[in-house]
């Protein structure tokens, strides 16, 4: 059985309870990114054939209302779409977290313009995809700080940007990115900007060539760009940054590392059902890995799951977004689900042994245990851990051990 396969065969006996008409949509997408998941690895190429099905399936704007070309559907969904791509390819999976939060930005924060409305409806109607540039020049992952800026004559906007990493850039329909509001401006005094394909140019200046997540061509471009002052979203990055960026990317993140690590999990399950009925149900050294890499696993999804319902709360009152309490649980978030996602992924590859060692082999752990190693590493852990620290000594403990419903 395909793990495309397996994913249907998971929702059919009640693995991830959501509506049929999104499963069945989401279905054509995960075959797609299942079949071309190792040429896309070897190639280090864009998921193309995968990407194709998500627009055939308008599944690239589901978080926009009808009125927009979307369905109006949640974050939650977005992050099931992540999860069921991250079980076959990771590539795919992070490309479409990274869109999604991108469109969720431009949404949230760009609607109440009529300008933006417009962008809003071009965006649903063709099913664009999304790319953003946040990380510049030398300033490593500190997106809150830009050194390019916008420059204003009369209507019209420019933008000259030495953009470090423009994952999927060359792929992209539009890209959303952030830069000083004017040449006057304080590095954070930063703006968001929407820019089509027929804005900008593109000239490559760094290369992707990696161990793990090679299909999201995270290169490095000087972006030159430009457009209408209507395209400068109306409210302030920092408003953009808190509300939407960080949240909706660090839990369509992790629902995409879940969905590595559980891909990774269920070639572990296979492989010791393999052994067990070979060996007249004796189980193979390697089960109780796969027990652990079950509860790593269990334990992941629940974190994703709680820290999206969270979400979803706040954002009937969107001040409830500001509070330092959640902000700091949404970095830790990221910290805590890529490290899960990592020792899951590991557990499974010890369940495997040397079938899971071989690239080879139908139970290969290589591709996800290469793949989910850069979840640490993107926006370090270590960078957040640093600025969440004061944070962290000011709130102290929980004063219970169960929320109040």
């Amino acid at each position: 059985m395909s793990m495309a396969e397996n994913f249907m065969t998971l929702e059919a006996r009640g693995g991830a309870p959501r509506d049929e008409d999104l499963m069945s949509r989401i279905a054509p997408a995960v075959a797609a990114a299942a079949k071309f998941a190792n040429a896309v690895d070897q190639e280090a190429r864009f998921p193309k054939e995968a990407f194709d099905e998500l627009k055939a399936q308008r599944l690239l704007a589901i978080i926009l209302p009808r009125s927009y070309g979307g369905d109006g559907r949640s974050v939650a969904d977005a992050a099931q779409v992540c999860y069921a791509l991250g079980r076959v390819c990771s590539s795919t999976a992070m490309i479409y977290a990274m869109h999604m939060a991108n469109v969720a930005c431009v949404l949230n924060h760009g609607a109440a313009s009529e300008r933006y409305a417009d962008y809003l409806r071009r965006i649903g109607r063709e099913q664009l995809l999304l790319a953003s540039s946040t990380t510049e020049g030398q300033n490593g992952a500190n997106v809150r700080s830009s050194a390019s800026a916008i420059v204003r004559e009369g209507d019209r906007i420019s933008l000259d940007r030495d953009a470090s990493v423009v994952s999927y850039g060359a792929a992209a329909d539009a890209i959303v990115t952030t830069a000083r509001r004017s040449p006057d401006s304080l590095p954070s005094d930063q703006m968001l900007a929407l820019f089509f394909k027929e804005d900008y140019a593109l000239e490559r200046t760094v290369k992707w060539d990696v161990m793990g997540m090679r299909g999201t061509c995270s290169e490095g471009f000087r972006f030159v760009a430009k457009g209408d002052s209507a395209q400068v979203l109306p409210e302030s990055y920092d408003k953009v940054h808190r509300r939407s960026m960080v949240p909706v990317t660090h839990l369509l993140w992790a629902a995409c590392w879940a969905g590595v690590a559980a891909g990774a999990v269920e070639r572990a399950q296979c492989f010791i059902r393999k052994v067990s009925r070979a060996q007249k149900g004796a189980l193979p050294p390697g089960a109780p890995y796969a027990t652990q890499a079950s509860l790593s696993l269990m334990n992941l999804t629940n974190l994703v799951d709680s820290a999206t319902n969270d979400y979803l709360s706040r954002m009937v009152e969107p001040e409830a977004l500001d509070e330092i309490s959640f902000q700091t649980s949404l970095n830790l978030l990221k910290v805590s689900a890529s490290e899960m996602a990592i020792s899951t992924v590991m557990l499974a590859f010890q369940a495997c042994g040397i079938a899971g060692y071989r690239n080879d082999s139908e139970f290969s752990v290589s591709r996800p245990l290469r793949d989910i190693l850069s979840s640490s590493i993107m926006i370090n852990n270590s960078r957040i851990l640093s600025n969440v620290a004061m944070s962290c000594l000011i709130g102290g403990v929980p004063e219970s051990i169960v929320k109040t419903r």
